[in-house]
């Protein structure tokens, strides 16, 4: 029977996995000390739908009210609506760019135990990554005006544990989890001319939570290759926007409330999903 690619890549890597070619003579040690490798993949953003900015008008803290025009005939000057990702122009008909999944890299040290000198893997690592993707929020004005932000992952440094089963050794399948804290940065642009404004907390570090899982196989008693998912998730709710009043008039709706608007994005969870390769070396 004729085998198609994909099916014969499998076999392949199966073999590998069980026969190691050059790592036979020392499985009894195989993923049990310490170790680095680097990593690289490809970060994944789901393209939000519903997506929108949120503002508050009266400086309470609280987002979520309505920024209108001045009365008489007072109406909701973002009626025009949201998108998900960065506008392409002051109105909403030119529409927005979507999110982009752009490549995701890094390092790690770790180590590994077999308990008890069996099949059963328990190990940490510390990691510090990279991540290109972007995330991103527009809203159109009445005016037509465009706002627009976006955010990507500056660095991050992640702590995680790994548990998983190695048969016999050479082969290690896991899966793991752990905290991660990053910079994220944020770049805001708008089509208003006649506003102020002025980015807060950009460029903070926020925590948030890793899972996945993968599988590594040895293809020297001390180089491994490895394949992995991973997905990340962070709050990142200290970012806004203030928007004063600059060259517009008293009338502008940004500030008939109080003077000053602040606005941000409506989802303060910034997730990311990782398809990754690592390359690693134990000593």
């Amino acid at each position: 029977m004729k085998l198609s690619p994909l099916s014969s890549a499998l076999v392949l890597v199966l073999a590998a996995a069980t026969t190691p070619a050059f790592a036979q003579d020392a499985r009894d040690t195989h993923f049990d000390g310490p170790y680095v490798a680097g990593v690289v993949g490809l970060g994944l953003q789901n393209n939000d739908r519903g997506d929108s900015l949120v503002f508050d008008t009266d400086g309470d803290g609280a987002f979520g009210d309505t920024v209108n025009t001045a009365p008489p005939g007072s109406v909701d000057a973002f009626s025009e609506g949201f998108c998900n990702g960065v506008a392409r122009g002051a109105t909403a008909a030119e529409g927005c760019r979507s999110d982009k999944s752009k490549i995701e890299y890094g390092v790690r040290v770790g180590y590994d135990k077999r308990l008890g000198g069996g099949n059963f893997v328990l190990g940490g690592l510390i990691e510090g990554s990279k991540n290109k993707s972007t995330d991103g929020t527009s809203a159109f004005s009445i005016t037509p005006a465009s706002y627009s932000i976006e955010r990507e992952i500056d660095y991050a440094v992640s702590a995680r544990l790994r548990a998983g089963f190695t048969p016999g050794g050479g082969a290690l399948f896991y899966a793991t989890g752990g905290g991660t804290y990053a910079r994220i940065n944020h770049t805001f642009s708008t089509t208003n001319t006649s506003n102020a404004f002025t980015e807060v907390n950009d460029g903070k570090m926020v925590w948030g939570w890793q899972a996945g899982g993968g599988a590594e196989i040895m293809l020297t008693n001390k180089v491994s290759l490895g394949m992995e998912y991973l997905h990340t998730r962070y709050t990142d709710k200290k970012y806004y926007v203030n928007v004063a009043q600059g060259t517009a008039p008293v009338t502008n709706p940004f500030v008939l409330n109080g003077g000053t608007t602040n606005l941000r994005p409506t989802d303060t969870q910034f997730s990311t999903n990782a398809f990754r390769a690592t390359l690693g070396f134990r000593f």
